[in-house]
């Protein structure tokens, strides 16, 4: 199957009650392991590419192309989404776009609101002309992404009603108390927020720093109007256990496929149990 937008499969999501996991690739496991995943459970999947992770596996070029590749391999025939995490700038989402990433995220929100209305309405019109999806954000999402840094500051609704109306964006990324990277303590998300702007705005939400959210609050999310949810986080913790395990356990081994393929095995489980959370699975 090609690579697609995330447009329909995340309409459809909001619809049917459940959330498409946008799961973050790193390197080649992890784009085996999740689109393998996705495959057996049969599940919309959007594989999430930070500009830094992007850089790292050799340009935009190169990640669409190993994606590519892979799904041919595999014969993937569920929905996959190749999506820009936190682009920075419009030109960094037009690159993407060029190289033929299916979804950008526009990340305007450190601007005041007036530059990240002007500088979304330049990314979504430029996407859209290509049959792109485009993500927002407003406030900010706390935590530590990849050298993406933020303190807590949710999103504010009147401003969310008026991003949709003004930008025509496809999802919208509502900070509500969400943070990048591990938790500190347990996560307090803003539900009555959440519900206001799912009201104001009539669109599919995103939830970022899916890592460590309990169960009952991914839930209450999707109920709210939340169709994509981040994971990263806990896909890098499971992999670098198994890692240190076996080079514990082992201290001659040195070929890498002895300690990468159990990583790759353990990002796989983690990602099949997320798509169970989110509901996600036979929904391709």
């Amino acid at each position: 199957m090609a690579l697609v937008s995330m447009k329909e499969m995340l309409v459809k999501a909001k619809a049917e009650g459940y959330a498409v996991g946008q799961f973050n690739i790193n390197n080649l496991e992890w784009t085996q392991a999740i689109l393998q995943a996705a495959e057996e459970e049969k599940s919309p999947v959007i594989l999430g590419v930070s500009e830094g992770a992007g850089k790292y596996m050799g340009g935009f070029i190169a990640v669409v192309h190993m994606v590519k590749g892979l799904m041919e391999s595999y014969g993937i025939t569920v929905p996959v989404a190749i999506h820009l995490d936190h682009g920075s700038s419009f030109d960094k989402c037009k690159e993407a776009i060029d190289a033929g990433f299916t979804s950008v995220m526009i990340d305007a929100s450190h601007h005041s609101f007036e530059e990240n209305i002007e500088i979304t309405s330049k990314v979504v019109e430029y996407a859209h002309a290509k049959g792109v999806s485009v993500e927002a954000e407003l406030g900010t999402v706390g935590g530590d992404e990849d050298g993406v840094i933020g303190g807590i500051m949710y999103a504010d609704p009147e401003e969310c009603r008026k991003m949709v109306e003004l930008t025509d964006i496809d999802c919208l990324a509502p900070a509500l108390g969400s943070v990048h990277g591990p938790y500190k303590g347990e996560p307090n998300l803003g539900f009555k927020e959440m519900e206001e702007i799912s009201n104001l705005a009539d669109l599919p939400l995103v939830l970022h720093g899916g890592t460590g959210i309990p169960t009952k609050d991914i839930q209450r999310s999707i109920s709210l109007g939340t169709a994509k949810i981040n994971v990263n986080t806990e896909n890098q913790i499971a992999a670098t256990k198994v890692i240190r395990e076996v080079l514990d356990n082992d201290k001659v081994v040195y070929d890498p496929r002895k300690f990468l393929a159990p990583a790759r095995e353990a990002i796989k489980a983690t990602v099949i149990g997320k798509i169970r959370e989110f509901g996600s699975s036979q929904k391709a």
